[in-house]
């Protein structure tokens, strides 16, 4: 597959001024799999385009690091911070007068992260419809993104990004897990249809050091600016 595969058509619009940055507001989202390089592209993007990102909150979820050892006492918990949190984060960015990137929308919580741990049966049957009642209702008053990147990467590069990067909490993730992750991300995006998409396979492509891989980013992001 190449790099640049946008998932769905869309009109490249006059939103970049002649200096390279935003001339009007927008909500940028870049989704991907643990490991997939979303955190690095935001920032990235970010000091290109003088843009506010937005990052997950993993550092304030107390329940993060003792899911990654008992998924199955923590799941739910560990998923309910992070729906509260991510819906005060958009709500925030709304109300942001400048375009902005957000790394993992809330989107991503509920049919990727969440669906996975149901669907292991780590979350259970009540748990779950109590999970999505409240997801569905908040996701009911939030304004989609104008554009989302996902961030498309084999099981492989995953677990060799995670290892240099040498977090402690995620040093045991079983490969299984990351594979599930991956194939929801490919199920949900197969019929996401909230914004226009552009995938990139960034086990190709390395914009920090390769000019042309570069320019092709850049020319691709300004598309949907």
């Amino acid at each position: 597959m190449a790099p640049f595969s946008p998932c769905f058509w869309c009109a490249p619009s006059d939103g970049v001024t002649s200096k390279g940055g935003v001339a009007r507001k927008k909500f940028i989202a870049v989704a991907g799999n643990i490991g997939a390089g979303k955190t690095e592209l935001t920032s990235f993007l970010c000091r290109k385009y003088d843009l506010t990102p937005y990052f997950e909150p993993n550092d304030q979820n107390p329940y993060l690091a003792p899911f990654y050892k008992d998924m199955k006492t923590w799941a739910f918990r560990s998923q309910i911070f992070f729906l509260t949190h991510k819906f005060r984060l958009h709500r925030e960015l709304e109300r942001h007068s400048g375009t902005v990137l957000q790394d993992r929308t809330i989107y991503e919580d509920a049919e990727i992260f969440a669906k996975n741990l149901h669907r292991q049966r780590f979350i259970d049957r009540r748990d779950w419809q109590t999970y999505r009642e409240l997801y569905e209702t908040i996701a009911q008053a939030l304004s989609p993104p104008d554009l989302m990147i996902y961030l498309r990467c084999p099981v492989q590069t995953l677990r060799e990004r995670i290892r240099l990067r040498g977090r402690s909490m995620e040093k045991d993730i079983p490969v299984a897990y990351l594979k599930r992750l991956n194939a929801l991300y490919e199920e949900w995006f197969s019929n996401y249809k909230m914004s226009p998409v552009l995938v990139l396979s960034t086990d190709k492509l390395d914009y920090l050091t390769n000019l042309v891989d570069r320019v092709d980013l850049f020319r691709q992001i300004e598309k949907y600016l």
